[in-house]
C-alpha cells in the first residue's frame, strides 16, 4: 500500500520555491507532491507548456529544481529526498485553460451545462478562447444507424466540467504523433540524497 501524498506546510514552501524556477525555464509548475518513503521522501514535481515537454526540457527543469534546492539546502529540514520532475500523462483532467489549449484536436468527456443540469457530451476540442471553449460533440444515435458528423457547440467556460482526454488508438495529430498523439509521461529522477543526509 503506497503512503498518502503529503500535504503540508513545509510541501506549500517548497512549491513556493520550485515554482518560479520552473516558470523562469519556461513552463508552468502543474503539480508539486511530496510522499513518505521510508527514511526519505519523494518530491514530484510536475511541468507542461504549450510546446510539449521532451525527455531533454524534463533533464533541463531537474537540473535547474536541483541547483534550487541545493541552495536551500537545510530549509526545508535534513531529511534525504528524491527529486523526480515528469510530465503530465494522458489521464491528468482537464481543469485550467491552459489545459484545454494544449489538447486542441484531442477527443474528450466533459460534463457541460448550468450547475445542477449538467450532461454529459464527448467531443472533440475544436478552438480555445477567452469566452470559453468549442467542441464537435458527436452524435449519439442507435446502433447500426449511420454515423453523423459532429456537431460544433461551443461552451462557455462557467459551463465547462472537468474534461478527461479519451484515448485514441491509429489516429495521428497534425504534429505527426501516432496512437492519438498522447503526450507521454516522461521523467527524470535526480540521485538519492548523500550519505551525510543533505538533499541532492
Amino acid at each position: 500500500m503506497s503512503a498518502a501524498p503529503r500535504t503540508d506546510p513545509a510541501a506549500t514552501r517548497l512549491a513556493g520555491l520550485v515554482a518560479p524556477v520552473v516558470e523562469a525555464a519556461g513552463y508552468d509548475l502543474e503539480e508539486l507532491v511530496v510522499t513518505p518513503a521510508g527514511r526519505r521522501s519523494i518530491v514530484r514535481v510536475v511541468v507542461d507548456r504549450d510546446a510539449g515537454v521532451t525527455l531533454d526540457d524534463v533533464a533541463e527543469v531537474s537540473r535547474a529544481v536541483s541547483t534550487a534546492l541545493d541552495e536551500h539546502d537545510g530549509e526545508f529540514g535534513s531529511a534525504p529526498y528524491v527529486l523526480e520532475v515528469t510530465s503530465p500523462g494522458v489521464d491528468r483532467p482537464l481543469t485550467e485553460p491552459r489545459h484545454w489549449r494544449r489538447n486542441t484536436g484531442r477527443l474528450v468527456t466533459v460534463a457541460v451545462g448550468p450547475p445542477g443540469s449538467a450532461g454529459q457530451v464527448t467531443g472533440r476540442v475544436l478552438e480555445v478562447d477567452g469566452d470559453g471553449v468549442t467542441l464537435a460533440v458527436e452524435a449519439t444515435g442507435k446502433p447500426g444507424a449511420k454515423k453523423r458528423p459532429p456537431t460544433p457547440r461551443q461552451v462557455p467556460w462557467r459551463e465547462l466540467g472537468t474534461g478527461r482526454v479519451q484515448v485514441e488508438f491509429g489516429r495521428g495529430r497534425a504534429g505527426g504523433d501516432e496512437a492519438g498523439g498522447e503526450p507521454e509521461d516522461l521523467a527524470a529522477q535526480a540521485g538519492p540524497a548523500d550519505d551525510d543526509g543533505g538533499a541532492q
